[in-house]
């Protein structure tokens, strides 16, 4: 290895210095021809170019040397200096110093950007979270309100319509609260062995109403099934799922159960809705993809699926899906995790990364 590096450092000298080298050999190969064109005895002159290529070797030496400390110093450093500019090694000409000081300059400039960006992002999080829990209290109001409604005049026609869109609108108040959550959430992740029967009722009981108004079957299979996951953040993501599936499912049902793909264990959630069409497939993942049913719809935002994603990549889980147009469709998340697990994924202090 040390070799290896030796070699290459060489090479980027011997690079640098190009130039250099051939000026000397032109100067000396020039005297020793003007020498030979007059006649004029070369002993002397062959003694002075030896003794000068002995000086040049040794000098080339010094500064490889130079150079080679110089080079493993920014390599050893090259992450501290990211953090710290004053880790940069000293300049060795009036050159390098002012590259130094432009990129100090940058440096400064950056870190006063990341700070604005900061502030920036953190207001930006103060005024939504604020925003969210002052909207819940017109969501509660409402809730009231259309029960009272549902109670005295039950035979009114859309209430039931009512209930619905009062239902997606705090959906939406969810997903808001996630997604400004994901970026930071990994000091919110508590890994335990949950029953994944649990986690997935708890979703299904979130969205029983929204079964029972819109008239969709559920077939919910045996989920005799542990997994190592954080709790809150799975039940999102199946919620997110079983949303995408009453959304675009008009009738049949919606099925839960435990399967193989790939032969690995899966969770499949299955419905019998309008399927995606080949071309989107790929891209459903994708920040505010829609695709061809979310263009239809004029409501989908394509942020479900991509925070699906990304919080299952967060929970070192996979998601995929098969879906075909008008016939449905399969999503699979994978929950399996290989042994020591927790130790992967726990820093010097102990958090979770």
């Amino acid at each position: 290895m040390m070799r290896h590096r030796c070699w290459r450092l060489l090479r980027k000298y011997l690079r640098e210095h190009a130039g250099q080298i051939c000026l000397y050999i032109g100067i000396l190969v020039i005297f020793q021809v003007v020498f030979f064109l007059h006649n004029i005895r070369t002993d002397a002159v062959r003694y002075g170019c030896f003794l000068t290529v002995g000086w040049m070797a040794l000098y080339g030496g010094i500064g490889f040397a130079r150079f080679y400390k110089r080079c493993r110093e920014l390599e050893e450093n090259q992450t501290a200096i990211l953090t710290d500019i004053s880790r940069m090694p000293e300049a060795a000409g009036q050159l390098e110093a002012q590259y130094q000081e432009i990129i100090e300059q940058l440096y400064s400039r950056m870190r006063e950007l990341e700070s604005a960006g900061r502030i920036s992002r953190q207001e930006m999080l103060d005024y939504y979270g604020m925003w969210v829990h002052q909207i819940k209290t017109p969501i509660a109001a409402l809730k009231v309100m259309i029960q009272s409604l549902e109670e005295e005049r039950a035979d009114l026609p859309y209430v039931r319509e009512m209930k619905l869109e009062l239902f997606k609108v705090e959906q939406y108040v969810e997903m808001v609260l996630s997604y400004l959550r994901m970026e930071d959430m990994s000091g919110d992740l508590v890994f335990e062995e949950y029953s994944l029967d649990a986690i997935v009722r708890q979703a299904v009981r979130k969205y029983s109403r929204m079964f029972i108004l819109k008239k969709i079957r559920l077939d919910l299979g045996p989920l005799d099934h542990q997994v190592l996951t954080d709790e809150k953040w799975l039940v999102f993501v199946v919620e997110q799922i079983l949303s995408n599936a009453l959304k675009y499912t008009k009738e049949g049902g919606i099925s839960i159960y435990m399967t193989s793909y790939r032969d690995r264990p899966v969770l499949a959630i299955e419905d019998t809705g309008i399927g995606i069409s080949a071309e989107d497939l790929p891209r459903v993942f994708e920040k505010g993809f829609t695709g061809y049913n979310g263009r239809a719809d004029k409501k989908s935002t394509g942020i479900g699926l991509y925070l699906c994603k990304k919080i299952m990549d967060r929970l070192h889980h996979n998601i995929y899906i098969e879906s075909q147009e008008g016939q449905g469709t399969k999503v699979y998340l994978y929950l399996e995790r290989e042994q020591g697990f927790l130790q992967k994924c726990k820093d010097e202090q102990g958090n979770v990364i």
